[in-house]
């Protein structure tokens, strides 16, 4: 969400919902990720793996989700695409943990796009 967007949706009242001619609200990319990355049930049932900081290889999420490393992999790369995880290497493995940062700025644009449209 450009700056301009972002200021115009914060400052609007009650009574001037509507965004004015020229200016329709639209979602970073990245908040778009988010959400996409929100629309599987796979990777719902991926993210609450990761309540209360817990810290995971691939290998460890496919065996408690019950899917493929493969498949564990793809997902969990749309879940960082989408800022809900990030991940860092520890040696050769790499773990996985909730990105609550990433999370927070894209529900903060939901909101203020939200603000704006409805």
């Amino acid at each position: 969400m450009s700056i301009q967007r972002y200021v115009y949706a914060r400052t609007m009242t009650e009574s001037t919902r509507s965004a004015p001619v020229g200016l329709e609200p639209e979602l970073a990319e990245a908040t778009r990720d988010f959400l996409k990355a929100l629309a599987s049930a796979t990777r719902q049932r991926i993210l609450l793996l990761f309540a209360r900081g817990a810290e995971l290889s691939v290998g460890e999420v496919a065996e408690l989700a019950g899917i493929s490393q493969s498949t564990a992999s793809q997902q969990l790369a749309l879940l960082r695409r989408g800022g809900i995880v990030t991940s860092r290497r520890d040696g050769k493995v790499v773990l996985y943990s909730a990105d609550r940062d990433g999370m927070a700025r894209a529900l903060a644009d939901v909101q203020a796009y939200l603000q704006v449209c409805c």
